[in-house]
């Protein structure tokens, strides 16, 4: 069964439904790509999922070990390369700081987090720069 039903809105835009919940992201191609830059771009989408399924990834672990990571925060930054257009990078800065989490339970965080199918999935040129604040 299909996952994700896509359409092309014109002017550049997209908007993929998911099919099994119904919900809907619109994205937009960026300022320089000839687009409006008003929604994620499909790269941005990349990115954010990088940082989203690492989180989840770092919240099953907290999950299964008797702990929460709720209120932690990801800042994530795409950099793009030409010739061919592509990412070149994704940093992600995890915050944990007001947590509180012991040093035990920073291990079990830190090792989640290069261990989500996103990160898997990427080429390994792709280079990731991945920094945790507590």
């Amino acid at each position: 069964m299909e996952t994700i039903r896509t359409v092309y809105k014109g002017e550049l835009r997209t908007e993929a439904e998911h099919v099994q919940s119904g919900n809907v992201i619109v994205t937009d191609a960026p300022i320089d790509n000839q687009g409006k830059g008003e929604s994620f771009s499909p790269t941005d989408m990349v990115a954010a999922a990088l940082a989203s399924c690492a989180m989840t990834l770092m919240g099953i672990a907290a999950r299964d070990n008797g702990f929460s990571i709720l209120g932690a925060k990801a800042r994530t930054t795409k950099i793009m390369a030409s010739d061919p257009r592509r990412i070149s990078e994704i940093q992600i800065e995890y915050d944990f700081s007001g947590i509180g989490l012991s040093d035990d339970q920073k291990r079990i965080i830190e090792i989640s987090a290069n261990d989500c199918p996103v990160c898997l999935s990427l080429h390994p040129d792709l280079k990731r720069t991945i920094g945790i604040r507590y």
